[in-house]
Parts: structure tokens; C-alpha cells; sequence
């Protein structure tokens, strides 16, 4: 068992994660610093000073534990050690003291879900059916013509059924064969993964990001899922090109079972001060019941999100208003968690095909919506999606769907930091080819521009913390279509109306009843009638009401 940390002292905010701005870590993509062109844990701590200066309160950093690498860290063999590419559990220790020490809070990826084929816990437990670790996986005999127990797909593609040979069985896989589920119904299981995250809430972490949430656990009764309606498939758990989406997955994952297990999780937490979690939904067709669910009052998860910013719906004011008002309506006393992007999708400049003014803009209103926002590294730089070719793809998930879908590396290729080698990320060949048309957004040449998207997102985020409604304030909607949004968030001893232009021609949003003042502090152009905000194209404007 580790040694606890001790954590800084001072007044203790347990909802410090309300309203926060998130920012993602992808760690083999961030900063190499021992020439084998992977990042790492030093180059994070290097690195960090950046993150601080940007003025977001917390970052999240996908797995870095011990791992084979197939999915590149979400296949665990070690929930306890970090993978030597990254570094070692002192590098942890000291990113967790420097992040603290710069005011950042540190949030953890943890995969509970499946575990690497290469796990100890595995290797006992296919190798007889009366070890003590036999039940800690998903194992079933095959049907009587040798064919998987039933009709469960893998979100890879194929059967989520592999068969072993050396238990004359199969094992459960949601993902790449060499993950294996856990069999959450094995009390043992729900043990020893709580034994996890206590070890890292000992080295000091501020809270996790859940991978996968809602998979823990599956029908005991593997029953088949049912088939899917066309009409009802969409692109939010997976690509159009999976037959994935051919299901209704009632069976395989979401399981009321799982609302125990969560239970105890809370409550290890509440054993530490000021711990928070946020949960990946992978639901298509019940993300925001399943998010209800998973965070109704307080012995379940602090948030969760599903995929509705992260799909391929273009986010117009009515689309927005759509997804704002369904969340207040199902998720009644949850806490939203709200991105554009993240590691396994596309980037949101490519996926919604906007300009670098309309990359600034949509970045304001993440940051403006009721709910914690969550960053992905190269957001701050206006990243478009790279283009792999297939010769240097990584992604199991796009090599075996390519060309319909490319995988998940064009959103994972190296940060520039410079115009050096490599963008300096490293002095070797990296991982993934370096997008020639990122290093003309390295930070080192933003940095030096006045207007460059990087110092946006800068003053940005110094605008927000002025104004607490925008982080815990409660939200209306006074116009939503597809030229403008118009809100007002009212908390936190303060009102705050916010329009935006989401066109590239201008737009006229009336101000609401009353005497208002258009402030001129945040970084948007507008012209201001005596009712009437004028805004340019991808503009913004704030108004206070006048005090007497």
C-alpha cells in the first residue's frame, strides 16, 4: 500500500469541480524528454507551466500505467506502477507536488472496466476453472455447435467473445480480444479495484476520469441484445462503419448492478478531501438517463458526460439549446461535464469544418455553458485533425476499419511546441508523424502574437475567472437558432448575459429588459445600440446590468 501524500493545507472546497475547466493530458503525445519519441511523465512537469498559464484549474491525464501498449495504456497489466516508457512512480510523485504547487488539480484516467490479457489476475485466471482468481473475468462455454454464448459485439469490431483454449471456454472482451472484462459480480473484483484507486488517492490525486463507466458490468443471464431500428443508429458510440451500431445494447453494459459498485466507489472517496469523479457514458441511444442515473444525489459519480458535443451533429444554437434543455430535463440534479474534443475523436476544428475566428468563438461558449468544461491538449493552439497515412497508423481501431474510418491518431499525433525538430517534442522519431501544419501553431510562435488563438484562450479563461456566474451560475436561454445563442447565466452574486454570433455574417442580438452595460474586458469586438448588441462575424459580447 502506498504512503499517503500530504496535501496542501488550507481551506478545503469540496466543489472545487463545479464549473472547472478541465485540461487532457495525452501523455505519449505531450513532451518527450528521454529521446525514444514517446512523451512522458517529465515531459509533463516540464511542461506544466504552460497548462498553469492558460488558467485552467485541473488537468486529467489518460493511463500511463504499466501496459503491452496494444491500446496504448487503456490495456492495463499494472494498475499500480507506471509503464517505464512514461517514467516511474517518483516522476508521479513529483508531477502531483509541481501540479499542486502551481495551483492545478490532478485527475487520473483509470480503466476498470477490462484489464490487459497480460494482467497477472488474468494469467490465473485462464489457466484452470478452480483457481481463486477463475471467476475475476467474463468466462461462458460456447454453444453447442462451438460458437460464442451469444450475439454481444466488440466495440473493435467482431464478437466481444474470445475463445481460449486453455479453459475450453470464452471470456468476454468489449474491446481489443487482448482486453478482457472483469466480472464486476465477483465481490473479490469490486475489492481489489477499490484497493486502485485508494493506492493512487494516496499518491495524491484530486479525483478520476472513468473510463468506459457504464461497461463494469454485464447481464448475468447473457441474454442477446436486441436488434436496432436503422433510424435509431447514430455515430456517438461508434463509427457508422461498425455493426456495432446494429444493436440495441441492453445486455452487454448499463446494468442496474453497476449503481452498487459506484456506491462504494463514492464512498472511498468521501475518505479524502475534496475528491471528484467524472464518468464516461458509451451509450448511444440512454447517454443522458444513464448519466441521471450514475449521478443522483451524493453517493454516486460527481459528473459524467456522453458523446452529444462529441459526435457529428453540427453545434448550432439550436442544437445547443436541444442538448442544454434534454440535460436539465433528465439529468435533473446532476452536474454536466461538457468537450468538443478528447483522444478518441476527431478534432472539433475538422469535425465541424470551422475557422480559426469560429475556433475561438466555440472555445468561449464551452467555457459559457452551465456545467465543468474539459480541454484537450492542442485545443489551446486551434489544432486541426492530421492526416496518418495508413503505413504509420497506430490505432488498432482505425487499422481495422480503414479507410471508412481512420482510427483515433489524427487526434493524438505529437503537441509542437517549437519550429525545431519534431515541433519539439522530441529529438528522435516520434511515435506519430508531426502534422506539418501544426508546427505553423507551435506555442512558441502564438505565444508571440497578439491575436493568435493560444493568447485567446489565455485571456479567455482570466475573463471567466471574473465572473463566477460563468462557472456556477445557473443558465437561461433567451435565443438559440442557427445565426446566434444568446444566455444568461445569474449566480454567484452576479448577472451576466452572453451572445454569440455563430455565423459568418453579423447578427444583432437584442440585450434583455432592463439597463444593461456591454462590457469591454473580454477578448470579442462588438458595437453596443441602446437595445441592441451589433456582432461582427464569430463574435461575442457580455453585459452586466447597470448598478444604481
Amino acid at each position: 500500500m502506498a504512503n499517503p501524500v500530504v496535501r496542501p493545507q488550507g481551506p478545503v472546497d469540496k466543489d472545487w469541480w463545479r464549473g472547472a475547466v478541465i485540461y487532457q493530458i495525452y501523455p505519449r503525445s505531450y513532451q518527450d524528454t528521454n529521446g525514444d519519441g514517446i512523451g512522458d511523465l517529465p515531459g509533463i512537469i516540464h511542461r506544466l507551466d504552460h497548462i498553469a498559464e492558460l488558467g485552467v484549474d485541473a488537468i486529467w491525464i489518460s493511463p500511463f500505467f504499466r501496459s503491452p501498449m496494444l491500446d496504448f495504456g487503456y490495456d492495463v497489466s499494472d494498475y499500480c506502477d507506471v509503464d517505464p516508457m512514461f517514467g516511474t512512480i517518483r516522476d508521479f510523485e513529483a508531477l502531483v507536488e509541481r501540479a499542486h504547487a502551481l495551483g492545478l488539480k490532478v485527475l487520473i484516467d483509470l480503466v476498470l472496466s477490462h484489464t490487459s490479457d497480460q494482467h497477472p489476475w488474468f494469467q490465473e485466471s485462464r489457466a484452470s476453472r478452480d483457481n481463486p482468481r477463475a471467476d475475476w473475468y467474463v468466462w461462458a462455454e460456447a454453444k453447442p455447435d462451438g460458437t460464442p454464448p451469444n450475439n454481444w459485439l466488440s466495440i473493435f469490431g467482431g464478437s466481444a467473445w474470445q475463445w481460449d483454449g486453455e479453459r475450453m471456454q470464452y471470456y468476454l472482451h468489449n474491446f481489443l480480444s487482448e482486453q478482457p472484462d472483469l466480472n464486476f459480480h465477483t465481490p473479490a473484483v469490486q475489492d481489489a479495484l477499490l484497493d486502485v484507486a485508494r493506492f493512487w488517492l494516496d499518491k495524491g490525486v484530486d479525483g478520476f476520469r472513468l473510463d468506459t463507466v457504464n461497461f463494469y458490468v454485464h447481464d448475468k443471464q447473457l441474454r442477446d441484445n436486441p436488434p436496432l431500428n436503422p433510424e435509431e443508429r447514430n455515430e456517438n458510440t461508434a463509427p457508422a462503419v461498425n455493426p456495432y451500431n446494429f444493436q440495441d445494447h441492453l445486455y452487454d453494459k448499463t446494468q442496474p448492478e453497476n449503481l452498487d459498485f459506484l456506491r462504494r466507489l463514492r464512498a472511498l472517496m468521501e475518505e479524502y478531501p475534496a475528491i471528484t469523479s467524472v464518468g464516461e457514458v458509451g451509450e448511444s441511444q440512454r447517454g443522458m438517463e444513464t448519466q441521471r442515473d450514475y449521478t443522483a444525489g451524493d453517493d454516486l459519480l460527481h459528473m459524467a458526460y456522453d458523446f452529444d458535443f462529441l459526435g457529428t451533429i453540427y453545434p448550432s444554437g439550436s442544437r445547443i439549446r436541444e442538448v442544454l434543455e434534454r440535460f436539465d430535463r433528465i439529468v435533473t440534479d446532476g452536474w454536466a461535464c461538457w468537450a468538443f474534443s478528447n483522444h478518441d475523436v476527431q478534432r472539433y476544428a475538422t469535425r465541424f469544418n470551422l475557422s480559426e475566428p469560429a475556433r475561438k468563438l466555440y472555445a468561449a461558449l464551452l467555457m459559457c455553458m452551465k456545467g465543468t468544461a474539459c480541454l484537450y491538449q492542442g485545443e489551446e493552439l486551434g489544432l486541426t485533425e492530421a492526416y496518418v497515412r495508413y503505413e504509420d497508423l497506430q490505432d488498432p481501431y482505425g487499422k481495422r476499419f480503414w479507410p471508412k474510418f481512420k482510427g483515433r491518431d489524427g487526434c493524438r499525433t505529437p503537441m509542437p511546441w517549437n519550429t525545431g525538430r519534431n515541433a519539439g517534442f522530441s529529438d528522435a522519431q516520434p511515435w506519430l508523424p508531426v502534422a506539418v501544419e501544426h508546427v505553423e501553431r507551435a506555442v512558441s510562435l502564438q505565444d508571440q502574437q497578439p491575436d493568435s488563438v493560444l493568447n485567446f484562450y489565455r485571456a479567455f479563461l482570466a475573463f471567466r475567472r471574473q465572473h463566477p456566474a460563468l462557472a456556477k451560475g445557473d443558465l437561461k436561454i433567451v435565443r438559440a437558432d442557427d445565426d446566434a445563442l444568446a444566455l444568461i447565466r445569474d449566480g454567484a452574486g452576479e448577472r451576466l448575459f452572453c451572445a454569440f454570433n455563430l455565423t459568418d455574417k453579423a447578427q444583432q442580438v437584442a440585450l434583455p429588459d432592463g439597463d444593461w452595460a456591454v462590457l469591454d474586458t473580454a477578448p470579442f469586438a462588438s458595437e453596443t445600440a441602446e437595445k441592441t448588441i451589433t456582432l461582427p462575424p464569430w463574435q461575442a459580447a457580455f453585459a452586466t446590468p447597470r448598478t444604481a
